[in-house]
């Protein structure tokens, strides 16, 4: 059964740094495009980071690129969202999703989502 968990969420404080896992299992990733997602109440839910698992190419939102790092680990089948220099705008629960490689690029998944998602990890900036 295919599952993807993610953690490492919290309160963090504005200017501090935080990094967030997506574990995933019953699914080898190296097929997959994973993307971090994050959902603000009253909003839309948008893209922030993606990869492509098997070869590592990145796409990132133009206001995060500077300050989060997507990466991944193949033999722990897991991606992670190091986020830096954090500010209150970045407070949200934030989602991990995959979506086959053969049917997405990596800008593309970060633009529309994936077909498969975590249950999401709150994640609060505030002082």
């Amino acid at each position: 059964q295919k599952e993807l968990v993610e953690s490492g969420g919290g309160l963090v404080q504005p200017g501090g740094s935080l990094r967030l896992s997506c574990a995933a299992s019953g699914m080898d990733l190296d097929f997959y495009v994973v993307g971090w997602f994050r959902q603000v109440p009253g909003k839309e839910r948008e893209g922030i980071a993606c990869i492509s698992f098997f070869d590592g190419s990145t796409d990132y939102r133009a206001s995060e690129k500077e300050r989060f790092t997507i990466s991944r680990d193949k033999g722990k089948n897991t991606v992670y969202l190091e986020m830096n220099r954090v500010n209150v705008g970045d407070t949200g629960v934030y989602y991990c999703a995959t979506k086959e490689a053969l049917v997405t690029t990596v800008p593309n998944m970060c633009e529309v989502g994936g077909d498969f998602w975590g249950q999401g990890t709150q994640v609060t900036v505030s002082s």
